[in-house]
């Protein structure tokens, strides 16, 4: 098809910047572009006139939002920062801020190069407007075989790309940097890797010595030519329990390690900050010599796929998030939240350090961090297990493809004791 003037300004601009990403731009990518001449500019060269009758949403008399009074006693908000849209890639002040909270949680960055947050509604959008940039049905996504069951929906189901997995850990228990090797042999070409830590199910993160490794890998298939793309799953970033493993994100050296690797980083407030229902993501793009041009092209097509897909994210969401980063009491707030997941981290490793006769009937994978940790029985099938767990120790769990999810993140520390007993009891019940 023919594409949009304005698409092919945005490619012209990114083949001048670096043709490696252009090269990595699905179709959908390669035509999609945020609007700059239709109803959006029209209404922006009518701001601020004295008779403005270019928005779509209804003002009263006095130029404020309408608002139903019953919505907005729940709003502690005034009506400007809740009712009206934000903008497509989000409100300029949200994407200032995640920037440099980037930098202050990731010190790495300081100095390296990578472009401005655009706001997605949270992770899920944002992988799917990646997906939506970079996924072909001709392409394949390079991922642990661990991994989060709705990448298939993302990016099988909704963009047609085929899911490529290989073993998350070396049977010493490390993250298997050799298998990841393999999986991106073969010919020069666009590759897509898919990389999550701490990571779902798993709830592992590389040591320093694996990530480095992981970074050699693919920044040496980016020298050997081939057009890398590679997906950063930041959701449960921070949540760190261990020392000796990685506390930065692996964006901030993907971020600058060839012209040929473009590293996306997807994050955002749910999990850093426990705000699951607010839908409040972050997509941001970084690749070694990129330029403030390549990176406004970029993020105006991210834009563009979202003004096309849900027009914008939640207002009240982002206002409230700008808030309580601005507010003097986030810090401390975060550090008691961050606690209480680590205290329970620490009562599953005694649970188990104190429990030898467990590992008879189920093995605990490498777990170091996130919301979640795994365990793979070792005599009874995972999903006859999980079952009999509901059944008859009133005790969930999910099965993914032969382990067991536990989420330690949603269980009162009190009762992880018994969970595991019951998960003991059940197996030998089934052996």
């Amino acid at each position: 098809m023919s594409l949009d003037p304005q698409a092919e300004s945005l490619n012209a601009v990114i083949r001048q910047a670096n043709p490696a990403v252009e090269r990595m731009l699905s179709a959908r990518g390669r035509a999609i572009f945020f609007p700059k001449l239709g109803v959006l500019s029209q209404s922006a060269e009518a701001a601020g006139k004295d008779i403005n009758a270019t928005i779509g949403i209804a003002l009263e008399d006095d130029g404020s939002p309408v608002a139903l009074p019953s919505i907005s006693l729940s709003l502690n908000l005034p009506a400007a920062d809740a009712f009206p849209y934000a903008p497509s890639p989000g409100r300029p002040d949200i994407r200032k801020l995640w920037r440099e909270m980037l930098l202050k949680k990731n010190p790495g960055l300081a100095g390296r190069s990578f472009g401005q947050p655009v706001v997605t509604a949270a992770l899920t959008h944002g992988l799917s407007m990646a997906g939506y940039l970079f996924a072909d049905p001709a392409d394949t996504v390079i991922l642990p075989d661990l991994y989060w069951e709705n990448y298939d929906l993302i990016f099988g189901n909704a963009y047609g790309a085929s899911m490529k997995t290989f073993p998350t850990y070396t049977a010493a228990g490390g993250f298997d940097v050799e298998a990841l090797r393999a999986a991106l042999a073969g010919p020069v070409g666009k590759k897509i890797v898919l990389l999550n830590f701490p990571n779902n199910p798993s709830g592992y993160t590389p040591t320093v010595a694996e990530a480095q490794a992981i970074i050699e890998a693919l920044t040496a298939e980016a020298v050997r030519g081939s057009a890398v793309v590679v997906l950063i799953d930041d959701a449960y970033f921070g949540l760190v329990f261990e020392d000796g493993v990685i506390a930065e994100s692996i964006f901030v050296a993907l971020c600058d390690a060839h012209p040929n690797l473009l590293a996306v980083k997807i994050d955002g407030a749910t999990k850093e900050d426990y705000v699951w229902g607010f839908r409040v993501g972050f997509l941001t793009f970084g690749v070694k010599g990129g330029t403030t041009a390549l990176y406004d092209a970029l993020e105006a097509k991210a834009g563009g796929a979202i003004r096309g897909n849900i027009s914008n994210t939640s207002n009240p969401a982002q206002s409230m998030l700008v808030r309580s980063w601005k507010s003097g009491a986030y810090d401390s707030e975060k550090q008691q939240k961050f606690d209480l997941l680590a205290k329970r981290y620490r009562t599953v490793r005694q649970i188990l350090d104190g429990h030898p006769e467990y590992a008879e009937r189920f093995v605990a994978l490498p777990f170091n961090s996130g919301y979640f940790m795994c365990v793979r029985p070792l005599h009874a099938d995972a999903e006859a297990l999980r079952k009999k767990l509901l059944a008859d120790y009133s005790t969930g769990t999910i099965n993914f493809g032969g382990v067991l999810r536990i989420a330690f993140s949603a269980t009162p520390t009190a009762k992880l004791p018994k969970l595991f007993e019951n998960l003991y009891k059940a197996a030998g019940e089934l052996t």
